[in-house]
């Protein structure tokens, strides 16, 4: 088979050499008078050409982000621009722009960066689940959990919730209580648990400027604060105590919420205890509190 570009060749040593029409060589060697005609383009008009409609075709996929290459080529054919399908699919493909799999939006999360630690209290709050069991449970409720809310920078408790199930709307509820009592964190560390990915709470985080950072599955690491805290709830109180119902629960927990607060020594904040922390450190570089404290 003839290549265009050597057909190209033998039609005009054909109709150089023997004098034959165009029509006449086309025929004998077998290709389109079309082909003979075609004139490339300069590439650097291609590219020039290319370059605006990826251009464009970038700014309407950012204002039209679920539409693919076939609407997006619609969009850019009305406005002028001279570009069939294929064309805008390569560009679409080279610009990166295939669209992904549709999830539910987060309005309140964000891309997962470097953390920075936090300078004082209500800036990073870390929030996690817990589990454990009532001795005389009745049937079908042995067990009970327990959502955390620790401050990061001051390690305060904010919060021990205990209940046998607690939802996203219960979580968007402690929030609320907390945050009239100590104001709006600026962000809050979680795993993606089915209640803190749900709607209620992505909704509140939204409405109060609230960013949400979900570690990475598997990683508990990410959210090393709570993680600690978890383990210090888990050793001094859930193991060392029989439950015999949800209020004895509650009770016994609050108690030692307000001691761990308020009494314990916490070794990273100098054996200082969380609210002594806090209150200390109002106005307070926090690195010369620890090393005098």
């Amino acid at each position: 088979m003839v290549t265009p570009a050597l057909g190209r060749e033998m039609v005009v040593y054909l109709t150089t050499q023997y004098l034959v029409s165009q029509r006449r060589a086309c025929h004998v060697v077998g290709i389109q008078r079309a082909t003979v005609r075609y004139r490339p383009q300069q590439q650097a008009k291609r590219v020039e050409r290319s370059a605006a409609i990826t251009t464009r075709l970038l700014a309407l996929a950012a204002l039209r982000p679920r539409f693919g290459y076939r609407r997006l080529g619609v969009l850019l054919r009305r406005e002028g621009y001279v570009a069939n399908h294929k064309r805008v699919y390569r560009l679409y493909q080279q610009s990166h722009l295939a669209l992904r799999r549709k999830r539910r939006k987060r309005l309140a999360t964000l891309r997962r960066v470097a953390l920075v630690a936090p300078v004082r209290a209500n800036q990073v709050w870390a929030m996690d689940f817990m589990q454990d069991a009532l001795v005389n449970a009745p049937s079908g409720h042995p067990k009970f959990r327990t959502l955390n809310v620790v401050d990061v920078y001051t390690r305060e408790s904010r919060a021990v919730e205990v209940d046998t199930s607690l939802g996203g709307a219960r979580v968007v509820r402690v929030l609320a209580r907390l945050a009239e009592a100590h104001g709006t964190p600026a962000r809050i560390m979680l795993d993606n648990g089915p209640a803190f990915t749900s709607k209620a709470l992505d909704a509140w985080a939204y409405a109060h400027q609230v960013e949400l950072t979900f570690s990475r599955p598997g990683k508990p690491t990410d959210n090393g604060y709570i993680e600690s805290f978890n383990g210090k709830l888990r050793d001094e109180c859930l193991n060392r105590h029989w439950f015999t119902s949800l209020d004895d629960a509650r009770a016994t927990l609050e108690a030692w919420r307000c001691d761990y607060n308020e009494a314990r020594p916490h070794s990273a904040l100098g054996q200082l205890a969380p609210t002594a922390f806090a209150q200390r450190s109002i106005g307070f570089d926090p690195a010369t509190l620890i090393a005098t404290g």
